[in-house]
């Protein structure tokens, strides 16, 4: 007969610490499986408590799957033995043995990201709507917004589209949500799963990820120097093409208007064709007037236009946008009314004001001459060195990165390691094919946008030493 001591409770009911000792016994091997436990009269006798007591402790051995109970037999040991073993055999989550991104890197220079400097965030600003906001407009902040997120951020985006884009789009269609991703799976689920859709090679890896995921079929189309081939798509049956016309990652190719009506000519040939035009970084073009976008040609509507203000704003304000074509907006709604807006009221607010009030459109000028002025510097930079004579550089003229072909007998990967080992990180045109050509090789993507200006000339030099 099995028996403990009930002094030391401690916090423990009766029936918990009763639990407890008959738990561990089972887990030190003290009681084995298949045993069988006292009967609750038996037990409570012996230990001279309540026979509830008992049943109290049993009943929750039974709960946990410590012990089971067979009809007119009694209560017997469970065997967890196997059990136990796997679950030591699993490992434990430890940030050491979880994948994690932080954001936070150990390079020198980090030629690969897209993150913003804390100093050219607007915080003062920001926290200035956000205070008046927080005073004046409680009502409005704690009202749940339509699925497609609140009227005066989508005015506001309208407008600014109007005065910066030349398009011309009703609020209406144009619906929030937090980051393109989230937006590329709603697009998926209006226009189908069955369609067949299609990306740039070369091209931003995450979005075939995103499409893949969802398991729809994903091809990629191959470009020319001015853009997505028209007869790639032909031949492989696309349905929806992915696209970023005014400013292709990563070849920095701008497609030109005669390629543009071509594209468009391919969707109207069938009313189960789109265009999704990703409009990105569009907005530091840095020499010469924008680019047009592809959806203010299109009178046939057949694009649907993304962009985001992780490029304009910071990478962590995940708060992006599509425009759908008009006769989406009631399918949109029709099928997708039931998701909640993405993005928080106090966001949406605060990022309506800031547009309406000016305060983006200065943001966007002063941003965009810092950053004239950082490129001017890192060209200078190779311009001045030794790197000068192994190195030429192209599409240097729109958005926040350029391409640096450098002379070489070095591979790729030999080299983009040798100089992590230097502290530099970047990254080549060969990573962004499906099938890379030899005629990219040698060729490296360099976004300048988070690199230190102080950094930038030893930064070089390191590049340059990695050569010879």
């Amino acid at each position: 007969m099995i028996t403990y001591s009930f002094t030391n409770l401690g916090s423990d009911s009766l029936y918990i610490h009763l639990y407890k000792c008959i738990k561990n016994d089972i887990l030190q091997g003290v009681l084995n499986p298949g045993d069988k436990l006292p009967s609750k009269r038996n037990l409570a006798n012996n230990l001279n408590i309540s026979i509830i007591t008992v049943e109290n402790a049993y009943a929750q051995l039974i709960a946990e799957g410590y012990v089971y109970s067979i009809p007119k037999k009694g209560y017997f040991v469970t065997d967890i033995k196997t059990t136990l073993i796997n679950k030591r055999d699993e490992p434990i989550l430890t940030t050491e043995n979880v994948q994690l991104s932080s954001g936070k890197t150990n390079y020198f220079a980090d030629f690969t990201s897209n993150q913003t400097s804390s100093e050219y965030f607007p915080f003062s600003i920001w926290a200035k709507i956000t205070r008046e906001l927080l005073n004046n407009n409680q009502n409005e902040l704690m009202t749940n917004p339509p699925c497609g997120g609140i009227l005066p951020l989508r005015k506001a985006i309208a407008k600014h589209l109007k005065d910066f884009r030349n398009m011309t789009v009703a609020p209406e269609q144009i619906i929030i949500g937090a980051g393109t991703e989230y937006l590329y799976g709603l697009l998926m689920q209006l226009m189908g799963f069955e369609k067949r859709y299609a990306v740039e090679d070369p091209g931003y890896s995450k979005i075939s990820q995103i499409y893949e995921s969802h398991c729809v079929s994903c091809n990629f189309a191959s470009m020319d120097s001015n853009g997505i081939n028209i007869s790639d798509l032909e031949n492989q049956n696309i349905d929806v093409v992915h696209i970023s016309p005014s400013h292709h990652f990563p070849t920095g190719t701008v497609m030109p208007i005669s390629r543009r009506y071509e594209l468009l000519a391919w969707a109207s040939k069938s009313e189960s064709r789109y265009i999704i035009e990703d409009d990105y970084d569009s907005e530091y073009r840095l020499n010469g007037q924008p680019i047009p976008t592809l959806q203010s040609i299109d009178i046939q509507e057949k694009v649907i236009y993304i962009n985001t203000f992780t490029k304009t704003l910071a990478s962590t304000v995940r708060i992006s946008y599509m425009v759908l074509p008009k006769h989406l907006v009631n399918s949109f709604y029709s099928k997708l009314y039931f998701y909640s807006c993405t993005v928080s009221n106090f966001e949406q607010y605060t990022l309506a004001h800031f547009i309406s009030e000016g305060y983006f459109e200065k943001h966007i000028n002063r941003m965009r001459n810092y950053y004239h002025s950082k490129r001017d510097k890192l060209l200078r930079a190779i311009e001045n060195s030794p790197l000068s004579s192994y190195a030429t550089i192209s599409e240097e003229n729109a958005g926040l990165h350029f391409l640096l072909k450098l002379k070489t007998d070095i591979s790729d990967k030999e080299l983009i390691l040798k100089l992590e080992q230097s502290g530099i990180k970047l990254s080549s045109l060969s990573q962004y094919y499906k099938n890379p050509p030899e005629s990219v090789n040698h060729i490296f993507i360099v976004n300048y946008s988070f690199v230190a200006e102080e950094n930038m000339e030893k930064a070089i030099d390191l590049i340059y030493k990695s050569l010879i």
